[in-house]
């Protein structure tokens, strides 16, 4: 960065900014776990000189924090797949349960936010449907910050919904489903992934919801299909058909490169002739509201009773879990 005309290119100049502050984070981090580790042990020195009880409740506070402290950092050198350190577009769809389904949505979409919200992360919405009656039928949102998909990978697949319904005005319970797919997301000159655009299909269509005379009357809206895989990718909430074009974009080869890791794994189960099982859409998690309250992940066993919590975003348990038995 001091180097003479570093700066000229300001664009990759901050990419390089950006990673010299994560690094530097990750550095500061490590010394500030060692100064605790030695302020505990003064503390404990000081308890045993002095002979001094009333010392003891302050180590323990001070040492069951350094304790957490630490499993956080050992969970985050677990973040070693190509893409875990990449931004991620989360795409939440409403399933089975209609206008249920739609207000679950709605519900895990908040969960979300509040859980980047409490990381630092930021919240970028591309892609907005509301639902017919109430809730979402479908949301997708970048989510910027550091090892964005290495955490959030954790939260792919179908959640389980079973609760009275406030829309039903017999009170009974109903089960709904929503799911959830997380792709990381790079840079143009990131991920090795190459994309020939003659077999991709690229259309442009009227963007909905709320967005000004601009976007409700111009074709701005982008959806991408890679008519190979399959892959179809959209985004409306630029603010011009290059912008949605460009996120499109990067979007879909994101999808491919999770793709490619996706036959890579499944190739070497074969190889060693294992059933390995990898969750890909498959139900990972059951939140119960009625009759009792509970948080289930049907992946690592984890629950949480407290499920007002949950949905207001406390998910280290159910991601730590993911990660370690990973």
């Amino acid at each position: 960065m001091n180097q003479e005309g570093f700066w000229n290119d300001v664009e990759a100049g901050n990419k390089v900014n950006q990673r010299m502050k994560a690094v530097t984070g990750k550095l500061e981090g490590y010394k500030k776990l060692l100064g605790a580790l030695e302020d505990v042990r003064t503390l404990m020195e000081m308890a045993e000189e002095e002979e001094d009880e009333n010392l003891l409740g302050e180590i323990a506070s001070e040492y069951a924090q350094l304790e957490k402290d630490v499993e956080t950092l050992r969970l985050s050198t677990l973040l070693k797949g190509p893409y875990d350190s990449c931004n991620a577009v989360l795409s939440l769809h409403a399933g089975a349960g209609g206008t249920e389904a739609q207000d679950w949505v709605s519900l895990l979409y908040r969960m979300y936010g509040r859980y980047c919200e409490k990381r630092g992360y930021t919240v970028h919405e591309l892609d907005f449907l509301d639902g017919e009656e109430a809730g979402i039928k479908s949301v997708t949102f970048e989510v910027l910050g550091e090892s964005a998909y290495g955490y959030l990978k954790a939260e792919k697949g179908v959640h389980r919904l079973v609760r009275i319904s406030p829309f039903d005005a017999s009170g009974r319970r109903h089960t709904s489903f929503a799911s959830l797919d997380v792709t990381p997301i790079f840079d143009e000159e990131d991920g090795n992934i190459e994309i020939n655009m003659d077999e991709v299909r690229v259309d442009t269509y009227r963007a909905s919801g709320a967005g000004g005379q601009h976007v409700n009357k111009t074709s701005s809206a982008i959806r991408m299909t890679h008519l190979p895989t399959g892959t179809v990718v959209q985004c409306q909430n630029e603010r011009s058909q290059f912008q949605n074009r460009d996120v499109a974009l990067r979007m879909l080869k994101g999808k491919l490169a999770e793709l490619r890791e996706r036959e890579r794994l499944e190739q070497m189960a074969q190889i060693k002739g294992e059933m390995k099982h990898i969750e890909w859409g498959s139900q990972i998690r059951s939140y119960v509201f009625q009759p009792y309250t509970l948080v289930k992940d049907h992946r690592t066993n984890v629950e949480n009773g407290n499920i007002q919590a949950v949905m207001d975003g406390e998910l280290d348990s159910f991601i730590q879990a993911f990660l370690v038995q990973s």
